[in-house]
């Protein structure tokens, strides 16, 4: 990965310096802020989540692009400011450069995110779910740039694949990109709302330390491609896998019928579920988040003991 451009990226001072003395940082993104909850409750979850990092001992880096400045940790106004902004793009890789260019503002998707954390040195993330191939993509070809991303950039994603994608499909492609698939607790992968899809992971993993084994390995032999972790929604959340596949269904055809395409398919849907499940979805994704960034924060914390003990795996990654 090429040395970042510090004219371009801007790195708060508390990442840089845990980055500095390789103490545990956790990724986060903000297109969940700009564009996946309403407010407040996104300036909620992104302060929550912020919290949820350091009591486990990481420093949270909340990835944005604000004024086409990146920044890599974001402060309380910065927060405030993208969680009530109408006016922030969604911005995968594609979008950086024109985003930088042009002054823009905008939340960090998967791919944008992992791009940004793996320039800095961070390698973990933790989020709710990850884009996928998009129910029908035979006939559309909408599959997100999160799978490609997660081909060829080294970090380690904490996150789910959203139930309105297909699960089965979006597995496929990450196994052609090379991608191992862990599940944690689990040797089915979740269905983002419910706790089993019905589909199998690569391998199971039961330790934070254990993921951070696999990750370790994974620099040393010099394999650059991401990794997905899956953490099933906590069970006091979860919702009937039945009954979701069902409702996700009707809302896939509402929005085809709507004419609703591309990048607006995902903000759409995930509107349309939660009014039909009256709030129940929402408050699901909220759980898996949070249990999510939990997750990835302990990870992270695992994998900073492991670079201590072997500085070398550090400079590898140029760090």
């Amino acid at each position: 990965m090429r040395a970042r451009d510090d004219d371009l990226i801007e790195v708060a001072p508390s990442v840089q310096a845990a980055l500095s003395e390789g103490r545990p940082v956790v990724a986060l993104e903000s297109t969940i802020i700009t564009h996946g909850m309403p407010y407040p409750a996104n300036l909620d979850m992104a302060t929550t989540v912020e919290g949820i990092a350091r009591a486990v001992g990481a420093t949270p880096a909340t990835i944005a692009v604000i004024d086409g400045r990146i920044r890599v940790g974001l402060g309380d106004e910065q927060l405030g400011r993208l969680a009530q902004t109408r006016e922030a793009r969604k911005a995968s890789r594609r979008d950086l450069a024109a985003l930088v260019a042009s002054r823009g503002t905008a939340g960090t998707t998967v791919s944008a995110t992992m791009l940004i954390a793996a320039r800095c040195g961070i390698a973990v993330f933790g989020t709710g779910g990850i884009g996928g191939v998009h129910r029908g993509a035979e006939e559309t070809f909408d599959i997100s740039a999160d799978l490609i991303e997660l081909g060829r950039t080294p970090v380690a994603v904490v996150a789910g694949i959203k139930s309105i994608l297909d699960i089965g499909k979006t597995l496929e492609v990450l196994e052609t990109q090379g991608v191992p698939v862990l599940g944690y607790g689990t040797q089915v992968f979740p269905a983002f709302y419910a706790r089993e899809s019905g589909h199998a992971v690569d391998y199971r993993i039961d330790s934070p330390r254990a993921v951070a084994e696999i990750m370790h390995a994974q620099q040393r032999l010099g394999i650059e491609t991401g990794m997905l972790i899956a953490n099933p929604v906590p069970a006091e959340h979860a919702l009937p896998a039945a009954d979701m596949d069902a409702l996700i269904a009707d809302a896939c055809r509402d929005a085809e019928a709507a004419g609703v395409s591309r990048k607006d398919v995902t903000p759409f849907l995930l509107a349309l579920v939660n009014a039909l499940t009256g709030g129940a979805s929402l408050k699901a994704n909220i759980a898996l988040v949070k249990s999510n960034v939990d997750l990835a924060a302990r990870i992270a914390v695992e994998h900073a003991a492991l670079n201590a003990i072997t500085p070398s795996s550090r400079a590898q990654r140029g760090i």
